[in-house]
């Protein structure tokens, strides 16, 4: 097996409660191509909390409804199993699957500047809250922050090689 992966983490899945006797998990995808789980065989189990990766092995995965139902090497009973709840199964960065031209991932925003059409500099994407509506990008300057639908009318441009995101925010929306 692979060494466990240094830098950022792409989560792909989070594990649930057990599942039946044998080790096996409930796991939610958090992607948008959960057949990826099909061919997934190496990954990292991933607790954040305290920020601990470990190789890990997935022997079997299989749909159940909106779920995977995943057996991990090493993991034969529920008290095991139950351990592992909680915990985010990752790949490298390098390793996420390619979108399509245009698409992205919440995740590459970080970091990005973030101007006005005019030029106004605004400040960095912080992070990205998905919501029921749409995605929220919080931005900051360093004193505040400010939050950015994420709908074409207002964001123009996304270039991710120039680090550089293009909105026309409606009146009043930055000053919030």
């Amino acid at each position: 097996m692979r060494r466990v992966a240094e830098g950022r983490l792409v989560a792909i899945g989070e594990i649930g409660r057990p599942y039946g006797l044998a080790g096996e998990v409930r796991v939610t995808p958090l992607t948008d191509r959960p057949e990826r789980f099909e061919t997934l065989r190496e990954c990292v189990l991933w607790d954040t909390a305290r920020d601990r990766r470990e190789p890990c092995r997935v022997t079997t995965a299989r749909r159940q409804g909106p779920a995977l139902v995943v057996a991990i090497a090493g993991c034969e009973t529920p008290e095991a199993a139950a351990a592992l709840t909680g915990r985010l199964l990752a790949v490298p960065e390098a390793e996420a699957l390619p979108l399509p031209e245009g698409h992205f991932y919440p995740w590459q925003l970080e970091g990005c500047r973030v101007l006005t059409e005019d030029g106004r500099e605004v400040g960095r994407v912080l992070r990205v809250e998905p919501t029921p509506a749409q995605d929220l990008w919080v931005v900051g300057d360093g004193t505040r922050e400010h939050l950015v639908p994420a709908v074409p009318e207002i964001v123009r441009d996304v270039d991710l090689k120039a680090r550089r995101v293009v909105i026309q925010p409606p009146e009043g929306l930055l000053e919030l």
